[in-house]
């Protein structure tokens, strides 16, 4: 039997035999880690606070990097946070954060706490627990790529292999201790796809995640 090329088209590959036989190798949507994390690596300082965040022209930036993304993993905190932007009437919200608002509702969120007891906002379900099964079919499965949100959640997904990119909006600010975007003990090789830098100081570092350590 001769093989035979694949052909690039859409989100994966399709094997060419004959002309009557075509099908499609099924490409894994990506998992992808987004923070803001101060200078020494934190995403809170020790009284869970994040005010030193400045969203001064990273906004714009952030809402097109989650333009694409199909689904939202949050935890209850940051979910909280984040139900801000669900609000049914989007001329409420500043001019600036119209867009965002609007992106944020229309993709799927899910929410993983044992305390809530229904979401708040549209598109978003509720699971009692983070299950990585589910996570690793449902990356199969999408045709959008997923986001995963707050260090907690994202530590879980990275010790199973499952995230694929990090986002790091490196913040310049020292906070000294809090809650740092990684988990201590962890330990994976990187290749550094992007970078951007901001006029306020703050630097965009895109990472592919690319191995264990030997």
């Amino acid at each position: 039997m001769v093989a035979q090329p694949l052909v690039g088209k859409g989100r994966g590959f399709y094997w060419e035999g004959n002309r009557n036989e075509t099908f499609q190798l099924p490409r894994m949507s990506k998992l992808i880690y987004i923070a803001n994390t101060s200078l020494d690596g934190y995403v809170e300082d020790e009284t869970g606070a994040f005010d030193w965040v400045n969203p001064d022209q990273v906004h714009e930036f952030i809402t097109e990097l989650l333009r694409p993304i199909g689904t939202y993993l949050y935890g209850r905190r940051l979910y909280e946070t984040m139900a801000y932007f669900g609000g049914p009437v989007i001329e409420d919200y500043p001019p600036e954060h119209r867009d965002f608002a609007r992106v944020w509702q229309k993709a799927e969120k899910i929410v993983f706490s044992r305390t809530l007891t229904g979401p708040t906002t549209g598109n978003t379900r509720v699971e009692r627990d983070f299950d990585l099964e589910a996570v690793r079919k449902l990356k199969r499965e999408s045709e959008r790529d997923i986001n995963i949100g707050g260090a907690e959640l994202a530590g879980l997904a990275l010790e199973a292999d499952l995230v694929d990119e990090c986002h790091l909006f490196l913040y310049p600010v020292i906070v000294g201790s809090g809650k740092p975007a990684f988990r201590a003990g962890l330990r994976r090789n990187l290749e550094l796809l992007e970078t951007r830098r901001f006029g306020t100081g703050v630097i965009h570092l895109r990472y592919r995640i690319t191995a264990r350590p030997r």
